[in-house]
C-alpha cells in the first residue's frame, strides 16, 4: 500500500467542516507538539513500606537461592565472576544487595537526542515519553483486513508517528516487514526511522551484529564522538522468563551499553506460564530478572543509561492464551513503579494493550486500563502507546489513530490543574454575576481556544447531525484520519550527504551477505 493509493471515503467530506475547526484549534497553544511530557500529577503508590520490603526480600532470595541462568554468553558470565557473584556453569547467584550496589552507577534520568534537537526526550524523573507499539508481524486496516506487514507498512507507521502531535518517539520495530530478508530488514527499518522521522528511535535487538549496525547508522547521523558521550538510540531486550537470560539478548544488551546507548530491559511474564499466577510472586520475579539485566549493562560500561522495564500480563487459564489490558497486571504496574523509583532508575511500563481483534469497545476498554496504569505508576518511557491490537500480533492503522487520540487526552490529564489568577477566573464571576451564562464573557473569549482538549476523531454533534452524516463510528472516523495524515505527510529535512552515507552503509551491508529468511 502506497500513499498514492490511499482513498478518503465520500462520508469524510461531510465531516470536513467539523474537522477543519478541530484542526485549526489543534494548531493553537494546546495543540503544539511537545517533545515529551513533564508530569504535574503525583504517582499513585499503593503498597506500604513493609510490603515493598517483603517483595524486595523475596526477589533477593530468588537471586541468591535459585539464581538466574546466563546462557551462551561467556562474556556475561565472566563479568559476574569478576563482580563477585557465585557462578556454577551458566547459573549465577547473587548475594542480597549486590545488584542494587552495582546499579548505583546507572543514571536516574538521561536525554535521548533526536536528529532534530527540538525533539530530544528526557527519560526518567517526572518525564513521560509515548512511543508506538512494537513487534507485530501482521498489520490491519478496515479496507484490507489482516495481512503480513511489509516495509511499506513500516514506513507508513513511521510517517503516522511523525505526523502525530501526541507521540514523542518514532519507536522501533513498529511492525515486522516480512517482505525483507530477516538478516537485512533491520537496516531498512533503522533507515526508515531516520529518513521519515526526526524524532528519537530504537534499533535492532535480534542479533549483536544488527545492534551494532543500528548504532553505526546512528553514528553516521550524529557523529562518532557525540554518540560516545550521548544517548541517541535505544534497544529493547527481553528476559527469557522464568530466570533465563539468553545469550542473544545479553550480547545485544552489552553492545548498546558498550556504545553508551540505552538498553530497555524487560521481562515478559505471563502469569501461570512464565511466572506465578499470583501478582506478588510475579512482581518479585520481574524485579529479580530486571535488576540482573540492568546491572549487567553497568558491568559492561558503568554509567551507561538503562531503563528498568516491565511487561506483566495475565493469561486465560482455560485456553492458555495471553490476555492483555486486564486489571491484575495493571495494578501490578503500580508496584513496579514504586520498586523502580526505589532503585532510582527510569521506568518503561505497559501501553495501550488489548487482545481484541478489532478497533472496537473491547480494544479501548483494555487499552485504557493498561495505559492509565502506566501513567499512574510513574512510567517514563511508554512503549506500545499506539496501534496495539490482537495481543500484539497485529498493528492496526485505525487503532493507531484511536490510541494517539487518547494520548492527546493524557497530555492534558498529566498537566494536572493549574492555579493562578486567570485560571481562578474571579473577573469572570464579577462580569457574569448570578444566573447568567459565561459564553460571551471576556474570560471565555480569551481562553476558549485552549481551554479544553479536543478529540480529532470523537463525534460530539447532535444525534441528528451524526445520523445525517452517515452514522459513522469511531473506527470509521479513524480510517479517514490515518489516510488523511498519510496524504498530507511531509518528510522532515535530512542532509543529502547524511542520506547518501546511510544508503551506502545499508547497501554495503546488504551486499556483504546472502538473504536469510529465518
Amino acid at each position: 500500500m502506497t500513499n498514492q493509493s490511499v482513498e478518503i471515503s465520500p462520508a469524510a467530506g461531510r465531516r470536513s467542516g467539523r474537522q477543519a475547526r478541530q484542526e485549526s484549534r489543534s494548531r493553537g497553544p494546546q495543540g503544539l507538539h511537545r517533545p515529551y511530557i513533564v508530569r504535574n500529577i503525583p504517582t499513585y503508590d499503593i503498597l506500604s513500606e513493609e510490603n515493598l520490603e517483603r517483595i524486595e526480600a523475596t526477589a533477593d532470595r530468588i537471586l541468591e537461592e535459585v539464581g538466574i541462568e546466563f546462557r551462551d554468553d561467556p562474556v556475561a558470565v565472566e563479568h559476574w565472576k569478576k563482580a563477585g557473584a557465585r557462578v556454577d556453569g551458566v547459573r549465577v547467584r547473587f548475594a542480597p544487595g549486590m545488584l542494587r550496589e552495582i546499579l548505583k552507577s546507572a543514571p536516574a534520568e538521561f536525554t535521548q537526542h533526536a536528529r532534530n534537537p527540538a525533539n530530544l526526550v528526557r527519560i526518567g524523573g517526572p518525564n513521560v515519553v509515548f512511543a508506538p507499539a512494537y513487534g507485530s508481524p501482521f498489520v490491519m486496516d478496515l479496507d484490507q483486513g489482516r495481512r503480513y506487514g511489509t516495509i511499506e507498512d513500516f514506513r507508513n507507521f513511521v510517517k503516522l508517528a511523525q505526523s502525530s502531535p501526541w507521540l514523542h518517539h518514532s519507536g522501533g520495530t513498529i511492525c515486522e516487514p516480512v517482505d525483507v530478508p530477516v538478516n537485512k530488514r533491520h537496516l531498512d527499518m533503522v533507515y526508515s526511522h531516520i529518513r521519515y522521522s526526526d524524532r528519537p528511535f530504537m534499533g535492532s535487538v535480534t542479533a549483536e551484529s544488527r545492534a551494532e549496525d543500528s548504532i553505526e547508522m546512528a553514528r553516521l547521523v550524529f557523529g562518532r564522538a557525540f554518540v560516545d558521550e550521548n544517548c541517541v538510540i535505544l534497544g529493547n531486550v527481553n528476559v527469557n522468563s522464568p530466570l533465563v537470560w539468553d545469550g542473544t539478548m545479553t550480547a545485544v544488551l552489552r553492545a548498546y551499553a558498550r556504545a553508551n546507548q540505552a538498553a530497555v530491559v524487560v521481562p515478559f511474564i505471563l502469569g501461570g506460564a512464565m511466572g506465578p499466577v499470583t501478582n506478588a510472586g510475579a512482581i518479585a520475579q520481574s524485579l529479580a530478572e530486571t535488576m540482573a539485566g540492568c546491572a549487567l549493562t553497568q558491568l559492561e560500561r558503568p554509567g551507561a543509561p538503562v531503563i528498568f522495564g516491565n511487561f506483566l500480563s495475565s493469561m486465560s487459564l482455560r485456553s492458555g492464551s495471553p490476555t492483555f489490558g486486564t486489571p491484575e497486571p495493571a495494578i501490578g504496574s503500580m508496584v513496579i513503579g514504586q520498586l523502580a523509583r526505589r532503585l532510582n532508575l527510569p521506568l518503561r511500563c505497559s501501553g495501550n494493550f488489548t487482545t481484541s481483534k478489532l478497533p472496537d469497545a473491547q480494544s479501548m476498554n483494555e487499552a485504557t486500563m493498561s495505559m492509565l496504569a502506566a501513567v499512574h505508576c510513574g512510567a517514563n518511557f511508554i512503549l506500545h502507546s499506539a496501534g496495539f491490537l490482537d495481543g500484539l500480533l497485529s498493528m492496526s492503522y485505525e487503532k493507531f489513530v484511536m490510541d494517539t487520540d487518547f494520548c492527546g487526552a493524557l497530555h492534558t490529564y498529566l498537566d494536572g490543574v493549574k492555579v493562578d489568577d486567570d485560571q481562578l477566573a474571579l473577573d469572570a464571576f464579577r462580569e457574569v454575576g448570578p444566573g447568567n451564562h459565561f459564553f460571551g464573557c471576556a474570560h471565555t473569549m480569551a481562553n476558549y481556544q485552549s481551554a479544553f482538549w479536543d478529540s480529532q476523531i470523537s463525534d460530539n454533534d447532535s444525534f441528528e447531525k451524526w445520523e445525517a452524516a452517515g452514522c459513522e463510528d469511531t473506527a470509521g472516523r479513524a480510517n479517514y484520519r490515518w489516510k488523511k495524515m498519510l496524504a498530507e505527510y511531509e518528510a522532515p529535512p535530512l542532509e543529502e550527504a547524511t542520506d547518501e552515507a546511510l544508503q551506502d552503509f545499508v547497501n554495503g551491508r546488504k551486499g556483504a551477505m546472502a538473504d536469510a529468511w529465518y
